[in-house]
């Protein structure tokens, strides 16, 4: 099952990370990849992952290069008739942070009943300006924010389902019921969020293009590899910004 094999992949990265995975339908045509740019069309949706304080420099769990993605994201965003982004939304105390459990530290993992937890500092927590959408990020058309991570009890890295792969933060039925057919990803981090949500975007049945130099990894111990790795395998594209008519 791809969750299991997500859940040993944030096994083996806990030990190591230090801030500083289906195929599905075939892809529709605007998807393939040659030597023609590929032009949205009002069947995709660019899907903005976690571009938030947090996880930008200065953040609690800051991505390398986090904030230099922002104006390439604003650029390819005004190609996209429809934008969606995301947020993590955790509680205080949540049950993803460190601090909740007595005598553990930030990047050690721990079993909860969905599985595999590997324990970050605080970030993200409602209200609060980390987790707040970074200031440069400029998409005014953006048409709905996803925020997830939000029950106390569950961590959420996709923008599909949360931590235990099954329980949805509804952006499946939003996709479906406005006709959307496919998602081109960027944001942070490539191997977490990012490629959570790609590979569970072809778990429910939509293409899934991910703009390589749209986002930025966390790189822990081999994870950006292994992540591109299930993404492809999954049926993910890996795509460059070039690649894109914005």
């Amino acid at each position: 099952m791809m969750i299991l094999d997500r859940r040993g992949f944030l096994r083996g990265a806990a030990s190591s990370v230090a801030v500083a995975g289906m195929a599905g339908a075939a892809l529709p045509a605007a998807a393939q990849t040659g030597s023609k740019k590929m032009k949205p069309t009002a069947q995709d949706a660019l899907l903005v992952i976690d571009v938030q304080n947090c996880f930008t420099p200065g953040g609690s769990l800051a991505v390398k290069e986090g904030d230099q993605i922002i104006p390439l994201i604003n650029r390819l965003a005004g190609a996209f008739e429809h934008v969606i982004l995301t947020q993590d939304w955790h509680t205080p105390g949540h049950v993803s942070f460190a601090s909740s459990h007595a005598g553990k530290k930030p990047f050690e993992a721990i079993q909860l009943p969905y599985g595999t937890q590997v324990l970050w500092p605080d970030h993200c927590v409602q209200g609060t300006a980390g987790a707040e959408l970074h200031k440069d990020l400029r998409i005014p058309h953006a048409e709905l924010i996803i925020r997830k991570g939000y029950r106390k009890q569950m961590d959420s890295y996709s923008a599909f389902y949360e931590a235990d792969g099954k329980t949805p933060t509804g952006l499946t039925g939003y996709l479906r019921d406005r006709g959307l057919k496919q998602v081109f990803l960027a944001g942070l981090a490539t191997d977490f969020c990012v490629a959570w949500s790609a590979m569970d975007a072809r778990k429910a049945g939509f293409g899934a293009l991910v703009i390589e130099d749209a986002c930025r990894g966390i790189d822990a111990d081999g994870s950006l590899a292994k992540a591109w790795k299930d993404m492809l395998g999954a049926g993910v594209k890996r795509i460059q910004s070039a690649d894109v008519e914005a």
